[in-house]
């Protein structure tokens, strides 16, 4: 994923309604977010970094949230990703998809009732 479409997936996340800032996410800059750090939003930077690997786990959090199930999992699915409902190893239903892990957890909070 390129800077660019990090940058735009990232405020595509913030726009979210379910969106909230969560400790140990990283920032575009570099910044972790924790109990020194306050992101306030205020640049092109200041959006969440969907490349980090602790990021995409405070969103997966965030969509499982969103959506009142535990069970959501983000998966490779054919030639791209799928957040669905996974129970005893069985799938169950497709919340949303996308190109990459990051842009299929975005569309799943989009998509959140």
């Amino acid at each position: 994923m390129t800077d660019t479409e990090a940058e735009t997936l990232g405020r595509r996340l913030v726009a979210c309604k379910g969106f909230r800032v969560m400790r140990g996410m990283l920032d575009m800059q570099g910044r972790t977010w924790g109990r020194d750090l306050l992101w306030r939003w205020r640049n092109d930077l200041d959006v969440p970094d969907l490349r980090d690997p602790a990021t995409l786990g405070c969103l997966l959090t965030l969509v499982r949230g969103a959506w009142c199930d535990t069970r959501l999992s983000c998966v490779p699915w054919r030639l791209g990703w799928s957040v669905m409902r996974v129970w005893q190893n069985e799938s169950h239903g497709t919340v949303s998809a996308g190109d990459t892990e990051a842009e299929a957890l975005v569309a799943a909070l989009e998509a959140a009732p």
